[in-house]
């Protein structure tokens, strides 16, 4: 979460029914239903990211990053090597290294470093937030 404050307006304490788990649950309830009302979206790195490698890779590279929801952004030659630019997700990055390696044969490298945060599409942050639901919901049965 970026750029947001809260501020509790109105609050009571009971000896016999207010515990530590019940402010927690309640502020878990309130900050999701906030959310939900602010109409929050998930927000992900993505990574500047430059490869190298013989120019007979470049469209296996270009494919690979598309399906990694990269974005291509230019190609450059120099001498016989392919310089293909892109901005991709971080997630989808994790493991590219032994991607590349099988794609260009161990003849590619790369190098990547943070861009910016774009917001993750519709279709993953429903499964992102059903994941997180989950896990919330396991961490407070725990937690009793």
């Amino acid at each position: 979460m970026v750029d947001f404050t809260v501020e509790l307006v109105d609050g009571s304490f009971h000896t016999v029914d207010s515990d530590e788990l019940s402010f927690k649950l309640a502020g878990r309830k309130a900050f999701l239903n906030a959310m939900e009302k602010a109409g929050a979206v998930l927000l992900e790195p993505m990574m500047k990211v430059e490869i190298t490698a013989p120019q007979e890779f470049a469209g296996d590279i270009m494919g690979d990053l598309n399906a990694r929801r990269g974005r291509v952004q230019g190609m450059d030659a120099k001498g016989n090597q392919q310089i293909v630019k892109a901005t991709v997700p971080q997630s989808e990055m994790l493991t590219y290294q032994s991607t590349l390696n099988s794609i260009t044969q161990a003849r590619g490298s790369y190098h990547m470093e943070f861009s910016h945060y774009d917001e993750v599409p519709a279709h993953l942050t429903s499964k992102i937030v059903q994941e997180a639901v989950a896990s919330g919901r396991k961490r407070a049965e725990e937690e009793e």
